[in-house]
C-alpha cells in the first residue's frame, strides 16, 4: 500500500488552513454578541458566521482528500 505523498500534503495544508480560522470565528461571534448595540453588529456577525463555516468547510476538504491519498493510491497501480 503506497501513499500518493503529493495529496497528503494537500490534504495537511487545508487542515492547516482551517486550524487559525477555528479560533478566529468563534472569537468574532463571540465579540459581536456582545456588542449588540454597536451599528456593526450585524455585519460582523456574517463575518463570523462565514468564517467558521470556511473553516467546517476547509475540515471536510482536507480529510477527504486525506483518506483520498491513502486509500485511492491502490486503484492507479
Amino acid at each position: 500500500m503506497a501513499t500518493d505523498k503529493n495529496i497528503l500534503a494537500k490534504g495537511v495544508k487545508y487542515l492547516a488552513g482551517a486550524l487559525p480560522l477555528l479560533f478566529l470565528g468563534p472569537v468574532i461571534i463571540n465579540s459581536a454578541f456582545k456588542n449588540e448595540k454597536h451599528p456593526l453588529y450585524p455585519y460582523i456577525l456574517a463575518l463570523g458566521i462565514i468564517i467558521a463555516l470556511t473553516a467546517m468547510f476547509l475540515i471536510y476538504k482536507g480529510i477527504m482528500t486525506l483518506v483520498k491519498s491513502l486509500f485511492d493510491s491502490d486503484k492507479n497501480n
